[in-house]
């Protein structure tokens, strides 16, 4: 019973810090659009206005990608040792 408790909180460590990995997307993606819009907006000021509010829309659009991956982590790391351990223990008996 110990050696499988063991192996499913660390199956579950494994897994949010794999869910993680997922963070390093909306930043790189983030970057990426920040400079874009700046460089646009050095080409044509006039239309800062539309950069600015595109840009922002499609920054928190990519952002909600690393939140989803923070929430699954989370959830792997609090909720689902304890649950797997009650099938185990159910299992058992």
């Amino acid at each position: 019973m110990e050696l499988a408790l063991g192996i499913i909180l660390g199956c579950c460590a494994l897994g949010a810090g794999i869910a993680m990995i997922a963070g390093i997307g909306p930043g790189i993606g983030e970057g990426n659009a920040v400079a874009k819009a700046c460089e646009a907006i050095g080409r044509q000021p006039e239309a800062k206005g539309q950069v600015t509010s595109t840009m922002i829309m499609g920054c928190a659009i990519a952002e909600t990608t690393g939140l989803y991956a923070l929430v699954i982590a989370i959830l792997l790391i609090f909720v689902a040792p304890s649950s797997f351990a009650g099938v185990l223990r159910d299992a058992i008996k």
